[in-house]
């Protein structure tokens, strides 16, 4: 759902006492979170029969470990961090489980959380800078295309089925099924998938869909080209959206919400 982003999070009680542990160590707050995911793989690692040559995934408590691992080994993946050793995640976690005397100093693991974020952050760069010269050209090329519309602000538009219904304002909310894509047709979000629509704001989503639902009639359907100053520009709300990506919505507007 393409709402404004909230930078804000919750550090889990598990794991307040690492967070504690790197701000008195001057890791900072992006390293806090490398930290507290790194450690929360190491928990699941750690929570592994280590007698057992496989794991089974038949309960759901051992499907659902199996899916956050998962999901978080991608996520550290997609930040750059594909190289980490497993094992030695797991021994860090032991350790201080265990109340081990740990085996690096206190500034050997700043410095290295230092590189590993440089690693990272290089990596992201590379990516945002890929992804604005590709959206830049794919929005080039496809405001060429016949029936697609370009706006003064740059969004794009093509009208997929007319409909003669009310137009929203920026104060109503409105009732929506939308597929989220990269230009490369990658679907990063879609209410279709979920089989259910949503509700939402006009005045509450990205700058591109405010624009575009106020475009539309109820009935329509439509597909926005939305310019990545439109959307989240230089952040990147999940690992699946780079920064400075161009996203591409199939938008249906079902209703608009009566007020009362």
């Amino acid at each position: 759902m393409p709402v404004a982003i909230d930078r804000g999070g919750l550090i889990s009680s598990r794991l307040y006492s690492f967070a504690l542990l790197a701000h008195e160590q001057g890791i900072s707050m992006k390293q806090h979170r490398l930290a507290a995911a790194i450690a929360l793989v190491g928990l699941v690692l750690a929570g592994c029969d280590k007698q057992a040559s496989t794991v089974e995934l038949k309960t759901p408590a051992q499907k659902a470990s199996y899916g956050i691992g998962l999901n978080m080994g991608k996520s550290l993946a997609q930040e750059g961090m594909d190289d980490l050793d497993s094992k030695a995640v797991a021994l860090g976690i032991e350790d201080a489980v265990g109340k081990k005397d740990q085996k690096l100093k206190d500034e050997e693991l700043v410095e290295a959380f230092s590189a590993l974020q440089k690693r990272s952050e290089e990596r992201l760069a590379k990516m945002s800078e890929e992804a604005s010269a590709a959206g830049k050209k794919f929005l080039e090329e496809n405001g060429k295309k016949d029936g697609v519309v370009t706006t003064a602000s740059g969004l794009q538009y093509q009208i997929i089925k007319k409909a003669d219904g009310a137009q929203p304002k920026p104060t109503d909310v409105v009732t929506v099924h939308y597929e989220g894509k990269l230009i490369d047709g990658k679907v990063f979000d879609s209410s279709v998938e979920r089989g259910s629509p949503i509700d939402l704001p006009v005045g509450g989503v990205i700058p591109g869909w405010v624009e575009g639902l106020q475009l539309m009639h109820v009935g329509e359907k439509i597909k926005l080209f939305i310019p990545s100053d439109l959307a989240y520009g230089a952040q990147s709300p999940s690992p699946a959206i780079p920064a400075n990506s161009v996203l591409v919505f199939d938008l249906e507007l079902l209703g608009i919400k009566d007020p009362g």
